[in-house]
C-alpha cells in the first residue's frame, strides 16, 4: 500500500499555507532528487479506531537496513503513559511497508524516569526484515562537534510525512539552528530552530551544509502563530543526535544485521 495524499485547490491551498509558524514561509514538496540526497526519509504509519493506516510522523531508516529512529511521542504521553501501541503501526518507505517487530521499541527515557523531555524525545524500533527498496541513512556522527551556544547554523528540515499546515504530502525548507543549549542530565543537547513546522512533521530532520543528519525536531511552540522567531519563547525544538543516541544507534545497527 503506498500513502496518497489529494493536493487541496487553489483557495484551500492558500489558507492552509497561511498556516505557519512563522511569518516567511519557503518550504517546498520534496523531489526526486531530495529522497536521493536523504535515503533514510520513511513515514511512521499508524491505524485509527476503525483500522484505517494514516500518516502520524516522520521517522528515519538509520545505520542499518533494519533500524528505525523517530520520536518516542508516538507512543507515549508526556507521563509516559502508552497512547499507541507498536502492532498498530508500520513503516513505509520508497512507496514499501514494514512491519516493526512489536517487542524492540527502545525510547530515550531514562530508567525509571516519569515524563518525557525533548532532549529524551528518541525512540529506536527494529523491522522485522530489512529494507531493500531505500538505503538508510548514514550513521550520523557530526552533531557532537558542533559548538554549545548561539551560533547560527544553516540547516534543511527534511519532512518526509509533510505538515498539517501545507499544502503537500511531503516539505523540504532551507532554515537555520540559532541556538544549541547546554546538555541537560541525559547528555543530549536541544536546539532552537526557525524551521516551519506543522503537525505531522515530528520526527523531522535537521540536515548541515553538508548532507549530513544532525538532529530531530520534537516540538514547536504556537504552531501556526506566524510569529517571528524568539529563542525565549517561540521557537522549534530538535534534539541533536549525540550522546546516549548515538550509543543507542550504534547498537541496534550491530544487533541487526
Amino acid at each position: 500500500m503506498v500513502g496518497i495524499a489529494l493536493l487541496p485547490g487553489p483557495a484551500v491551498a492558500e489558507t492552509v499555507r497561511l498556516a505557519a509558524l512563522y511569518p516567511q514561509d519557503g518550504r517546498r514538496a520534496m523531489a526526486a532528487p531530495d529522497f536521493a540526497r536523504f535515503p533514510g526519509a520513511g513515514i511512521l504509519f499508524c491505524r485509527d479506531a476503525g483500522g484505517v493506516p494514516k500518516r502520524a510522523a516522520a521517522a528515519w531508516l538509520i545505520a542499518g537496513p533494519r533500524v528505525v529512529m523517530l520520536n518516542a511521542h508516538n507512543f507515549r504521553s508526556r507521563r509516559l503513559e502508552v497512547t499507541r501501541a507498536v502492532a498498530d503501526c508500520f513503516f513505509q518507505i520508497a512507496g514499501r511497508n514494514y512491519d516493526f517487530e512489536p517487542e524492540s521499541l527502545h525510547l530515550g527515557v531514562q530508567p525509571g524516569g516519569s515524563a518525557l523531555h525533548i532532549t529524551d524525545d528518541w525512540a529506536l524500533l527494529a523491522l522485522r526484515e530489512p529494507v531493500t527498496a531505500a538505503a538508510a541513512q548514514p550513521l550520523p556522527d557530526e552533531a557532537g562537534r558542533l559548538p554549545t551556544g548561539g551560533e547560527t547554523i544553516p540547516v534543511t528540515m527534511v519532512s518526509p510525512a509533510g505538515h498539517e499546515n501545507f499544502g503537500s504530502a511531503t516539505s523540504l525548507e532551507t532554515c537555520a539552528i540559532r541556538q544549541i543549549d547546554r546538555p541537560g542530565e541525559d547528555g543530549i543537547r536541544m536546539a532552537r530552530h526557525d524551521c516551519n513546522n506543522g503537525y505531522g512533521g515530528s520526527g523531522s530532520g535537521l540536515f548541515d551544509a553538508a548532507g549530513h543528519l544532525i538532529a530531530m525536531h520534537s516540538a514547536s511552540l504556537s504552531m501556526n502563530s506566524r510569529r517571528t522567531y524568539d529563542g525565549e519563547f517561540h521557537y522549534g525544538s530538535a534534539l541533536m543526535l549525540e550522546g546516549p543516541l548515538l550509543d543507542a544507534l550504534r547498537e541496534a545497527a550491530a544487533r541487526t544485521r
